[in-house]
């Protein structure tokens, strides 16, 4: 901002499905309110409104990088840090005009930008139309020719001036949330987290369609060093910018997998490794009241995940498993891991205990009779009570 603009005074936030919900719409309200006084608690305190078709937050003060913060928060479609003015048109064009010339700063000279205003005019008792304020402001602040071109389709700047009962609102940015709905609206799932790219993203995505996720990941000392656990550490911190607290079970896994490698067929450590694992899942879940169970498998991707494996892993256990990933390729996961922040450090060179005693040649087409017929050379029930007993558990805040 330009010296001479004042800090926005507060944010316009939108949300999209919100508004499909039809009686049940305040409880997603006020869940979303809650996810922003948590996103924002540590940038600035703010007061939350909720009127028509969306909410307000007023900051003491950091307006825009509270406006960055709520970026991150499920259920918001868009954020617009606003400038306030009297509903009379003169006050409203000359805050219009600090708004516009603040943003016209930022245009190299010389170069013609192309630029609207637009009014959206809910308060009907203003005595003008929504064309005759864009009119009157647009005559009022818009430099000439040699500076600016008229554009009513996707100009470069579009001032907006949105009218209400209270007071009138200028903006020009409409920052893009991540839509979705609101963490904790849909119940609370486990992801089963590995230091890959996968599995983060399928958390992620989880959070975006209401569930509050916790984490779970499984760690093969000495055979695998304290930098994994270190790893998937840091990727349940990241996740947790996206909601409310968390936490993180990390399992001693050792002994499973030893007992695995003594008493199965080679080709089969690894489907059997992930049936422990979701076992292992599931009972740590019903004890801590999460309703199903989140993998980052996709059809196809490794050898693990062949639809004829994924049936004998998902065979493990009756919880239910959301699979978020299961029709995407390596590069659309990959996209949302970097703009989510998890794929620089699931990139970090520190393996996950998957790789411990990996075959040589991993079953493609595994049968459920004997994935049961190998484990029945196991001590299943008791290798699960000592790896339970074993948890480290994690606040994630």
């Amino acid at each position: 901002m330009t010296p001479g603009l004042p800090p926005p005074e507060l944010l316009l936030v939108r949300y999209g499905e919100l508004a499909l919900k039809g009686g049940n719409r305040a409880v997603f309200e006020r869940a979303l309110v809650r996810n922003i006084q948590h996103a924002t608690r540590d940038v600035s305190p703010v007061t939350i409104a909720r009127t028509t078709g969306r909410i307000t937050v007023t900051p003491e003060r950091r307006a825009l990088e509270v406006a960055r913060r709520i970026q991150d928060v499920f259920g918001i479609k868009s954020v617009s840090p606003a400038w306030g003015a009297p509903l009379e048109p003169e006050a409203i064009a000359e805050v219009a005009g600090a708004v516009f010339d603040d943003a016209l700063a930022d245009v190299p000279p010389g170069r013609i930008v192309t630029a609207r205003v637009r009014t959206n005019r809910a308060e009907k008792r203003f005595p003008m139309t929504s064309t005759e304020l864009d009119r009157f402001v647009a005559e009022r602040i818009l430099p000439g020719p040699e500076r600016v071109r008229v554009k009513l389709k996707d100009p470069e700047l579009q001032l907006e001036i949105d009218v209400r009962s209270e007071r009138a609102y200028v903006f020009l940015k409409r920052l893009p949330g991540p839509g979705g709905l609101p963490v904790g609206t849909l119940g609370r799932a486990l992801c089963l987290l590995s230091g890959g790219i996968d599995s983060p993203v399928a958390a992620w995505m989880a959070m975006k369609r209401g569930c509050r996720v916790g984490f779970v990941t499984y760690h093969s000392a000495p055979y695998i060093g304290e930098g994994s656990k270190k790893k998937v550490l840091d990727l349940a911190r990241a996740l947790g910018r996206y909601q409310l607290r968390s936490r993180l079970y990390v399992v001693p896994f050792t002994e499973i997998q030893v007992a695995i490698r003594d008493s199965a067929p080679e080709s089969y450590r690894t489907v059997l490794y992930r049936r422990m694992m979701q076992r292992i899942a599931a009972r740590l879940a019903r004890v801590d009241g999460y309703k199903a169970l989140v993998t980052g498998e996709c059809m196809g991707q490794v050898a693990s995940q062949t639809l004829e494996n994924l049936i004998c892993i998902g065979a493990a256990t009756e919880m239910h498993v959301l699979r978020p990933l299961i029709a995407f390729d390596k590069e659309e996961t990959i996209v949302i891991a970097r703009r989510i922040g998890t794929f620089d450090i699931s990139n970090r060179p520190d393996p996950d205990c998957c790789t411990v005693f990996q075959p040589a040649r991993p079953m493609i087409r595994g049968k459920l009779a004997e994935c049961l017929a190998a484990e029945d050379q196991m001590d299943v029930e008791g290798l699960i009570d000592r790896a339970c007993a074993g948890v480290e558990t994690t606040a994630i805040d």
